[in-house]
């Protein structure tokens, strides 16, 4: 009876040699369905060659964002520069005063996006009024954070 339990465990050992590399497709499939934010996200430069100005619309267009994501707002730091805010900095074209709120001047600022609204917007007099804001909403894939890390 030893004989035969030992043979039935060989067997089903042997036997699961297919479940085995089954999972391991599986799992190398999933890992290559996952998006970049997942494995430290992808970049983007706001507004392409243009760099970061006025009327974006037409460079989100067509961008599914993912919280992981990079964006690069390249720009001239003597004329220009990028606050982050929230939805009503954003709607009312103000850089609240607090320190929660960032300003990047640095003419090549590099934000990694958080899961959710994310906004940006010109801190120079009149630039948002006159359409230099961003509003990008990055969606979670799996695993993300909340904090928004620069």
């Amino acid at each position: 009876m030893a004989v035969a339990a030992a043979r039935r465990g060989r067997g089903s050992a042997s036997g699961g040699g297919g479940v085995v590399l089954l999972c391991l497709v599986a799992a190398a499939l999933l890992m290559e369905a996952v998006p970049a934010a997942e494995a430290g996200g992808k970049t983007y430069y706001v507004g392409d060659a243009a760099g970061w100005g006025r009327n974006l619309d037409w460079w989100l267009a067509g961008k599914t964002f993912y919280a992981g994501d990079v964006l690069v707002f390249k720009y001239n730091k003597e004329y220009h520069d990028v606050a982050v805010v929230g939805g009503k900095g954003y709607r009312r074209c103000k850089v609240p005063r607090n320190k929660d709120t960032a300003v990047l001047r640095t003419g090549y600022d590099q934000v990694t996006l958080r899961r959710g609204n994310n906004y940006f917007i010109c801190g120079m007099p009149g630039h948002c009024d006159a359409g230099m804001k961003l509003a990008v909403k990055a969606l979670c894939f799996l695993y993300c954070t909340g904090s928004l890390m620069i």
